[in-house]
């Protein structure tokens, strides 16, 4: 049995984890406050956990978020603790009992130190993903010097991630994880169009309307995929496909999916801590495989980076998506043997 937990932001982890679950014959068992998918590949549970960040409620009946009961870093030991957090207790709660009954091989942590920490703690082997960004810190330091295996999502060689030099024995370097790894690529059957796509909530709604009237102005038709409040798709592969150039934050598995598709794309990357997706998009940029520039930029701006994406040619080989969740599978499988 591997025991598997996802984090809770956004959904690129829980895709992460399903594109790999193919590739494994163990049964898992997941562990996650985030809703559990529509389906699930068999021999997989899912275990919803309460959440660790809600506001709290005390004695006095005075309601308290939870960065107000006390140091949630433990002195900047972990990144998150809270003191005394129903929600925070429970979960890893439910984790010791799991693991108490349960003959685990091993568990994948995707991601949270404390997670790694506590479950190494009960003497589980662990394996953890590494990020882009900064992740020199104290924490970050003490998961990757608990894991067993640490899986970096990404080409050797293509971001600079200091803090895993020194523990190149244990990193698997296995490249881009996507959901859509051996799907054929067609066109649709308006394929001479020029058609724009945007993924998700890369740009704020105004920010959305008035881009899309530039392209509109340009001759560009625009999709979006998960951009608005109406519009999220199941199955986004035809519209990646058929799309003559993407609008993509940096993310990890969003650009995966556009290495996946071979996209011309521009990369807007958000605000995440650490860092993450700027590292990302300084990466994509300067090995040439997107265009990129900061999300606030104009609607100008923008409608200009896709004419210029549209005239490329990228070779996305490099960032190696292909057969990446099987390798990302196997790195597991060395540990859970």
């Amino acid at each position: 049995m591997i025991g598997w937990y996802v984090h809770h932001h956004g959904w690129g982890h829980r895709t992460r984890t399903q594109a790999i679950r193919r590739h494994l014959d163990e049964d898992v068992t997941v562990f996650s406050s985030l809703p559990a998918p529509a389906t699930l590949d068999s021999g997989t549970t899912w275990i919803r956990l309460p959440a660790d960040a809600d506001p709290v409620v005390g004695a006095d009946g005075i309601r308290r978020e939870a960065h107000e009961l006390g140091d949630v870093t433990a002195g900047g030991a972990l990144h998150w603790a809270p003191i005394g957090h129903d929600g925070h207790q429970t979960r890893l709660a439910m984790i010791a009992d799991w693991i108490a009954r349960t003959p685990v091989s091993a568990f994948v942590v995707d991601v949270s130190v404390e997670v790694t920490a506590f479950v190494r703690l009960l003497g589980v082997p662990t394996v953890v993903f590494a990020q882009p960004g900064d992740r020199s810190d104290a924490p970050h330091r003490l998961g990757h010097d608990l894991a067993d295996r640490i899986v970096a999502p990404w080409a050797e060689g293509l971001f600079d991630a200091a803090e895993l030099s020194d523990r190149r024995e244990r990193v698997r370097h296995v490249g881009a994880i996507s959901r859509h790894d051996g799907r054929d690529r067609h066109a649709g059957a308006d394929g001479d169009a020029r058609r724009v796509l945007f993924l998700s909530r890369t740009l704020d709604p105004p920010q959305l309307e008035q881009t899309t009237e530039q392209l509109t102005a340009r001759g560009w038709m625009v999709e979006t995929a998960g951009a608005r409040d109406d519009d999220r798709v199941d199955d986004v592969w035809p519209m990646l496909c058929r799309a003559t150039v993407v609008v993509s934050a940096a993310g990890l598995n969003g650009v995966a999916d556009l290495a996946a598709a071979g996209a011309r794309a521009v990369v807007l990357p958000q605000d995440r801590p650490f860092g993450e997706q700027e590292h990302t998009a300084r990466v994509l940029q300067s090995a040439g495989f997107a265009h990129t520039a900061p999300a606030d930029s104009s609607p100008e701006h923008i409608a200009a980076l896709v004419e210029r994406a549209a005239a490329s040619t990228p070779d996305w080989t490099g960032w190696g998506a292909r057969g990446a969740a099987a390798r990302a599978a196997h790195a597991i499988q060395e540990v859970a043997s």
